[in-house]
């Protein structure tokens, strides 16, 4: 929930676009994203967990397209 939150507060949609309109949030936009070379926005956050059942629920959340699949990092099960 809270990149949801954060992604709302700096107008981008589940899928990376900037769709705010404020030059405001374009100022601050990279406190917490980087822009891609598709113009997308993906988060600047490496997500870390022992268990990789947790990633799985970020990944497919309603903003899960948003991160790459190398900045999660999990344990493996066995």
């Amino acid at each position: 929930q809270f990149w949801e939150v954060i992604s709302d507060e700096h107008g981008i949609d589940p899928s990376g676009n900037y769709v705010g309109d404020s030059d405001l949030q374009l100022e601050r936009i990279s406190v917490y994203y980087n822009e891609a070379s598709s113009h997308k926005y993906v988060p600047r956050a490496i997500l870390v967990d022992l268990e990789p059942g947790t990633m799985d629920s970020v990944r497919s959340g309603a903003f899960g397209h948003l991160f790459r699949p190398d900045n999660f990092i999990f344990g493996r099960s066995g």
